[in-house]
């Protein structure tokens, strides 16, 4: 078959170092798909990157067919099928959000025109650099000949923190969980909902709410874990989330390639436009959707309760927020 071209931004960094593996070794685009790797970093990374490259070769991928590092967004956003947007300015300390948006901006102002200009108008654009959702949506606004629809942001990390808390919490295995929900923004407003999910308790598919008897942890402390998970996992660690990230970056892709399994639905980022849930349009909002034929449908029907609704508002309300510090940023960028 023919190689499809992937390109990884940031790709010197360690998310990036524990996503590419996976890519090269056929765990996202099948064992039968040849790839090129074009990856893309800052000038200063590039002998870092140079290393990177070397360990991709000693590797010895049958379905690697090229690796190519670059600094030059002309070379990296040529011909792509698909950008994994991880590259973005991280916050440092006593950096206002406000001061990350703006350098942000420009940076994903920028990559946007680049797949405007050199990449298949078919291409799949996910993002991951924070703040994902807002960066996505600029990426988007700045590539106008690219459907909105072929943009995501990544909330499968969140996702998957769901899943594995309500496993924990029932000794099941996380794929005994489904259909738990990332509604927002990738931030801590995020709010994660069970009240649609469902869990495989003894053979038997039972609600979470009946399953966990707990309606207390599930509207508290369960929240509050999945929406701090990232920060807890910096205090730990002193690094951000990179393995479990890359593990994220790894389902949403595939899920956009190969489909959602039938009965079961997934968490990202999309364009709010056409929603049924109340949610403004030209927001980019994690919901609920089903994914067939590379493209995604949101998830209609499911009833929303008061306490759920406040959640949703609030979220969509920050993410209003951040839209409207981008946008003119993004005029005088």
């Amino acid at each position: 078959g023919e190689p499809i071209r992937v390109l990884v931004t940031g790709a010197a960094g360690q998310i990036a170092y524990s996503l590419l593996y996976s890519i090269a070794k056929g765990d996202v685009f099948g064992k039968e798909q040849p790839l090129i790797l074009v990856l893309l970093d800052i000038t200063p990374m590039m002998t870092v990157l140079e290393g990177v490259v070397m360990e991709l070769q000693d590797c010895a991928l049958p379905l690697l067919r090229e690796v190519i590092p670059t600094d030059k967004e002309e070379v990296a956003f040529k011909d792509l099928d698909i950008a994994i947007l991880v590259g973005s300015m991280p916050r440092r300390e006593g950096m206002e959000r406000k001061d990350l948006l703006k350098a942000n901006v420009k940076i994903f102002k920028s990559q946007g025109a680049a797949l405007d200009k050199y990449a298949k108008k078919t291409v799949k654009v996910v993002v991951v650099g924070n703040p994902a959702n807002t960066n996505c949506l600029i990426a988007s606004k700045s590539a106008p000949s690219i459907p909105k629809e072929n943009f995501s942001c990544l909330t499968r990390l969140d996702h998957n923190r769901a899943k594995s808390q309500i496993a924990l919490k029932l000794g099941v295995t996380a794929n005994d969980v489904k259909n738990v929900i990332i509604w927002g923004n990738h931030s801590s407003t995020q709010y994660p909902d069970v009240n649609h999910a469902k869990v495989n308790v003894k053979g038997k598919e039972v609600g979470v709410y009946e399953a966990i008897k707990d309606d207390s942890w599930l509207k508290g402390d369960f929240i509050l874990t999945v929406q701090q998970r990232g920060a807890a996992v910096i205090k730990a660690r002193k690094l951000s989330s990179a393995m479990s990230a890359a593990k994220a970056i790894c389902d949403h892709v595939r899920d956009i390639w190969f489909g959602t399994p039938a009965g079961e639905f997934v968490s990202m980022g999309v364009i709010s436009d056409g929603n049924s849930y109340g949610v403004p349009e030209d927001l980019l909002y994690s919901f609920p959707v089903v994914i067939k034929d590379k493209t995604w449908k949101f998830v209609e029907g499911l009833p929303i309760n008061d306490f759920s609704r406040e959640k949703m508002d609030l979220t969509a309300k920050e993410l209003t927020e951040e839209k409207e510090t981008a946008v003119e940023f993004l005029s005088s960028a």
